[in-house]
């Protein structure tokens, strides 16, 4: 788009000015403005100027407007001021027909402010005069201008279909249902509204600005429906969140005969990754689709497979078998598939960062952004380490955005040193940046750290920041702190506590043994409480043995999550340890009713770039009768300076020695073992992750081992880091 100076520059008066007179002797001859004709229709606009520019003689208006068309159809701007100064500078002086092609050419390049002026300029305007700017508005995005211009319009002209529809789209486009109401109005009452463009985009407008029902009922009374009718209606459900009702209009149109196009499957697709009824059966389906009709080589549709296969649990091979069947593909698409592996399947995302830099692209901070968050989610920093340095190299290492996001990483695999060196050396943060430090802090147990931080911070906190304060207190045991925050977050800083809040203060009560008062704060809430919530209290009741509360939060759990297993395993466990188990049957057998399953215990640990990954039992593990004799070998050494087994939440049905067993195979202790195993170094940190909360057994298990093996031991389970060292941990037994 360019200027008011721009538009001076190439303007009428300045072209006149430049004009030159030009003597033309005969007219061209017809097979000549054939040709040109013929080139602009293959789309070879350049050889079409090439041989306009060479006739010696005065072309007729048809032939300016033919190449003004092109000029306006393959956006060539410069080609079009071109030919708009030799028709000037050859004292052509054009004709309505001409200056129409001028006003299109113009607006479709996005040179609106010139288009207008021309516009403004000329003696007589038609309906197509107005159309063509009134559409120019509203494909170059901008739907106040077009709706100006069209309550001008409407006094002088009564506007056409596509005026129409061009209206509609841009009151879409901004979401201006009450106006797109309006123009329905006049539609209805000027009898548009029976044009199959006006209703595709009274279809559109509905869908976007108000309900799918107003476009539905649009769609149902039209006379006749054609495939952008078709594909509007498929659009507006999607749009809406009806993915369901997408995926039923498409099936009917399949039965009917009516064939589809790249926007039809794009939505379809996208219909079925939001809708939750779908599966991947439906996902594999579409993709035979798109396969026998020729679209899957389009990179849109291939974009949009992906997200649908990882949204219903699509391996990474799926989603890259898919995204390496499509053309053209850019950084754009290249993102998107590493934003598809990244959360649960880290390390694929890191080969498909590697393949892009092989297709000869280079990544742009969001694609940076994305493999850090990758990053983060393994068991060790040194990836994050070797993509830090293509960052620097990249020219990025300022980059807010991307510190933040190594500040969080570091922290997640355990390297808090690294992530407090990025926040130290950032020239400018924000207040993620200071809330990533502050959260860094809280993972790892260190409260002290996090509130000196706080009282650091030179930027106004938000509320983001006090979760992060309130986590660091409730790891660290800080009770007064962690209360007083919470007090005074309302009256020194003007932030209301939410929910999250509410549920870190429960969870510092708690933890301290004062879970009357957590409770009362529950019950105190000013919203209602949620999941977490009573998670944190039922948490707190397991670790003190309480069991009358216990009950009460349980059951608030369950009424909320039926499904979720943790509100029966917690008051499964609680019942375990005060020995009721006739009660913990019960929760069990509710538990079945329900048909919820308990998460599987995993255990992480990366051995030479590899991630092993190890469930209870470890059966699978293809070094597994070695790995059961490091454990029994552990096991006697860890006995012979005290280590008891924790026995007492092991179902009461089998024998003391059955129970011993069990927990000797739990998933960490057999990561531990594997890493005793297989790090040739003495000294080096073994590093662990673990899905859920580490238990009782294997806490002290690993506490113990730690000053047995002369090693340190890092675990990150679902809540923090424990750092394991000299026969103690950073949690101080407080988790």
């Amino acid at each position: 788009m360019v200027s008011s100076r721009g538009a001076h520059y190439v303007s009428r008066r300045l072209f006149t000015a430049l004009a030159r007179p030009t003597i033309y002797e005969t007219p061209p001859s017809a097979a000549q403005i054939f040709l040109i004709e013929r080139l602009c229709t293959k789309g070879q606009l350049q050889e079409a100027l090439s041989l306009f520019f060479s006739l010696n003689s005065q072309p007729p208006s048809q032939t300016y407007a033919t190449l003004l068309q092109a000029c306006a159809q393959h956006r060539c701007l410069r080609e079009g001021r071109t030919l708009h100064h030799h028709m000037l500078a050859s004292n052509h002086h054009p004709d309505l027909f001409v200056s129409n092609h001028l006003i299109n050419m113009y607006a479709k390049c996005g040179c609106l402010e010139f288009a207008h002026q021309l516009f403004d300029e000329m003696p007589h305007r038609n309906l197509v005069s107005w159309t063509a700017l009134l559409t120019g508005y509203e494909q170059n995005g901008r739907p106040q201008d077009c709706f100006r211009l069209f309550a001008r319009m409407i006094s002088h002209h009564l506007p056409n279909e596509f005026a129409f529809a061009s209206i509609l789209t841009s009151r879409a486009a901004s979401k201006d249902g009450n106006g797109g109401r309006q123009v329905h109005t006049l539609a209805v009452k000027t009898s548009f509204d029976a044009y199959v463009y006006v209703g595709n985009a009274l279809i559109t407008m509905y869908s976007s600005c108000i309900d799918s029902d107003g476009g539905w009922s649009i769609f149902q009374t039209m006379n006749c429906h054609n495939l952008i009718t078709w594909n509007s209606m498929i659009a507006g459900f999607q749009l809406c969140g009806r993915g369901d009702r997408s995926l039923e209009l498409f099936s009917r149109m399949h039965r009917e005969g009516i064939g589809f196009d790249r926007a039809t499957l794009v939505s379809v697709i996208s219909s079925c990754s939001d809708n939750a009824l779908s599966s991947l059966e439906q996902c594999q389906q579409l993709h035979s689709l798109v396969t026998k009709s020729g679209f899957v080589s389009e990179l849109e549709i291939g974009t949009s497979l992906v997200k649908a296969y990882s949204k219903f649990g699509g391996s990474a091979h799926d989603c890259y078998r898919v995204f390496s069947e499509t053309k053209h593909r850019d950084i754009v698409s290249w993102t998107g598939i590493i934003t598809s592996c990244a959360e649960r399947e880290p390390e694929e995302a890191l080969f498909l960062f590697g393949r892009l830099w092989m297709d000869g692209l280079e990544p742009d901070r969001y694609t940076f952004s994305i493999i850090v968050k990758a990053c983060a989610a393994l068991a060790t920093e040194h990836h994050g380490l070797a993509v830090h340095g293509q960052i620097v190299k990249a020219g990025f290492e300022d980059d807010v955005v991307l510190a933040n996001a190594l500040v969080h990483a570091y922290a997640r695999c355990g390297a808090i040193d690294l992530s407090e060196r990025v926040f130290d050396q950032m020239p400018v943060r924000d207040t993620v940046s200071w809330n990533s430090m502050i959260k860094a802090y809280a993972i790892h147990g260190q409260g002290n750290e996090a509130l000196k931080l706080f009282e650091q911070m030179n930027i106004q906190p938000d509320g983001a920041t006090f979760v992060g304060l309130l986590s660091a207190c409730s790891h660290a045991g800080l009770l007064n702190q962690g209360i007083e925050i919470f007090d005074t977050m309302l009256k020194n800083y003007e932030i209301a506590p939410q929910r999250e809040h509410y549920a870190c203060a429960v969870d510092i009560l708690g933890r301290a043994g004062r879970l009357t008062e957590a409770e009362e704060l529950v019950n105190q809430m000013p919203m209602e409480p949620d999941s977490v919530v009573w998670s944190a209290l039922l948490g707190a009741c397991r670790k003190h043995g309480e069991t009358k509360i216990a009950e009460r939060a349980s059951r608030k759990l369950i009424e909320l999550e039926p499904t979720n297993s943790i509100g029966y395993i917690l008051m499964s466990n609680i019942y375990c340890a005060k020995g009721s188990f006739t009660d913990a049957g019960f929760i069990r057998k509710e538990m079945k009713y329900w048909r919820t399953k308990k998460e599987p215990g995993l255990s992480w640990i990366e051995i030479g770039n590899r991630v092993h990954e190890f469930a209870a039992g470890g059966r699978r593990h293809p070094q597994r009768e070695a790995i059961y004799a490091e454990v029994e070998g552990l096991v006697c050494r860890l006995k012979a300076i005290g280590y008891v087994p924790e026995t007492s939440l092991v179902l009461h049905e089998v024998e003391e020695e059955h129970k011993e067993e069990q927990l000797y195979y739990h998933s960490e202790k057999l990561a531990l073992a594997f890493g005793l195993m297989m790090t040739v170094t003495s000294t080096a940190c073994i590093r662990i992750m673990k899905n859920i909360r580490i238990c009782v057994d294997c806490h002290n298990f690993i506490k113990l081992a730690s000053n047995c093996v002369g090693r340190e031991i890092v675990v990150r389970d679902a809540n923090r880091f424990h750092h394991f060292r000299d026969g103690l941990c950073s949690c101080s037994d407080y988790w």
